[in-house]
């Protein structure tokens, strides 16, 4: 784990729960994509790093959710280097409680305010073209979260975050998080069509070829959106439904997962009901939801 692997001349990623791109700028200088999921995260990347004798210049990240963020405070107090991240991620990462709060609903309780979702907040400014090393391309990939983007490097490596899951982690946990789904399937289908050198997203192994992989993603949505409208033959309260979807693809039920998972569900029925296959409605001071037929 956190082994440096390089992938061409300048860029490099390193393996860790959730992959990190590295970029080398010049001959000592290098930046981040992501920084990992935690302080412990941070302190490795450091010692990776001066075991090569680079200095950190900056870190780009992708989005804020923990994972990606969580080692940019200890990195920024070691090396004071800049910190960028995308629209409304910026302020997710500089007030990190919007991520557990967001997902919850309320104030989360203290068994969602943890490093998994709750990471350090850190002095993130707001990335925007003209703060990227030169040549690179800003990719906008919505819908995992809210303005999560990706980034094409000079030497054509495309490191692609959290929008396309490996095949392992959709079947063995079917749903995976999405904040907006009509977004999601469209970034889907335009990073079905893109090409590169290497493609390296952070949950999936780098690959030269990325579009079965986003197929496979993009039929994966479609099936977990027929299992809820399948729920949803007769009226359902949201729990109820919830209820039924862990029961179903034998999820384990957390206030994690309830978030994360729950949270999803909700996007899901927004899209179906803007879509106009679902039906919600209030009875007995209940919100309830039923397939279109």
């Amino acid at each position: 784990m956190y082994e440096l692997i390089q992938v061409t001349d300048r860029s490099y990623y390193i393996q860790s729960p959730a992959r990190i791109g590295l970029f080398r700028l010049d001959d000592t200088d290098v930046c981040l994509i992501d920084s990992g999921n935690d302080k412990d995260a941070g302190r490795r990347l450091r010692r990776l790093l001066e075991a090569q004798g680079w200095r950190l210049r900056a870190i780009y990240n992708t989005h804020s959710n923990a994972d990606h963020i969580g080692g940019n405070r200890y990195l920024q107090g070691q090396t004071g280097c800049k910190i960028y991240a995308p629209g409304i991620e910026c302020a997710f990462t500089r007030h990190t409680i919007l991520e557990p709060a967001f997902l919850y609903g309320g104030y989360p309780c203290k068994e969602l305010r943890h490093k998994f979702l709750l990471a350090e907040e850190s002095g993130a400014q707001e990335l925007t073209k003209d703060v990227l090393p030169e040549g690179f391309e800003l990719i906008p990939l919505p819908g995992h979260f809210f303005d999560m983007a990706g980034f094409r490097t000079p030497d054509d490596v495309v490191y692609l975050a959290d929008c396309l899951s490996s095949r392992e982690t959709l079947d063995k946990y079917q749903i995976g998080f999405i904040y907006d789904v009509a977004a999601y399937l469209e970034t889907l289908e335009m990073v079905k069509g893109l090409t590169a050198k290497l493609f390296i997203p952070a949950h999936a192994e780098p690959s030269e070829d990325i579009s079965e992989l986003a197929g496979y993603n993009i039929r994966k949505v479609h099936q977990i959106a027929e299992t809820i409208l399948e729920l949803c033959a007769e009226p359902i309260c949201f729990e109820r439904l919830l209820q039924r979807l862990f029961a179903q693809y034998g999820l384990v039920m957390s206030f994690e997962q309830y978030a994360l998972v729950g949270s999803t569900v909700r996007s899901y029925l927004s899209w179906l009901k803007d879509t106009g296959r679902v039906n919600a409605f209030f009875e007995d001071h209940m919100l309830l939801w039923e397939r279109s037929f």
